[in-house]
């Protein structure tokens, strides 16, 4: 009779711990966002498809006007946003495609857009700009805290076309990559390169 007693206690003691474990593994893991997507589709810029130096240029010397009547630079059009740098996206420990490029909007503010994401769910993803390379297989995924990163917010959606915002105070000079980086097991999902036409 005593055994019992002291059984069903400690019964009560073991689906506690095992609930709690459970709990917390499902908190930890988010195991259906492997299941589920969000997508975003935000409004991105329509960049330019002239360079301000195809607006500068002329067809040939004889119809060049002369140097007096020649406009100066801050007569030059407005070409609009423009592409700074941009790459397209590898695998890393999901699989992840689309392009990220960083633009330089006609204000002077760079934002950086995820053209044509696509990438897996997963809990506490975030977007970094970072000084790393990107590699290809499993030595690439988990170095990009190992370096200068800036961090430019959660990740808005697993798919889709979505924007973020560079803090001004960034200088673009050292930072040659984006990572969709899962903060919480310090692991990219995926990457790409950030380089100039």
């Amino acid at each position: 009779m005593t055994s019992r007693l002291l059984r069903a206690p400690l019964t009560w003691v073991a689906v506690t711990v095992l609930a709690a474990g459970a709990a917390f593994g499902l908190y930890w893991f988010q195991p259906w966002k492997l299941v589920t997507n969000t997508e975003v589709n935000e409004e991105l810029a329509v960049v330019a498809t002239a360079t301000p130096s195809d607006a500068a240029s002329t067809p040939d010397a004889s119809s060049a006007p002369d140097a007096s009547s020649a406009p100066d630079a801050s007569s030059a059009p407005d070409l609009g946003p423009v592409i700074v740098r941009s790459g397209e996206f590898i695998t890393h420990e999901h699989d992840t495609s689309g392009t990220a490029r960083i633009i330089r909007t006609t204000d002077g503010q760079l934002r950086l857009e995820l053209v044509g994401l696509s990438t897996s769910n997963g809990p506490d993803l975030r977007v970094w700009l970072t000084d790393q390379p990107v590699r290809t297989g499993t030595a690439g995924w988990r170095v990009f805290d190992d370096g200068r990163w800036v961090e430019l917010g959660r990740l808005k959606g697993n798919r889709g076309d979505q924007a973020y915002d560079i803090p001004a105070g960034v200088d673009l000079e050292g930072f040659s990559s984006v990572s969709i980086w899962c903060k919480r097991f310090a692991v990219s999902f995926g990457a790409a390169p950030l380089t100039t036409d």
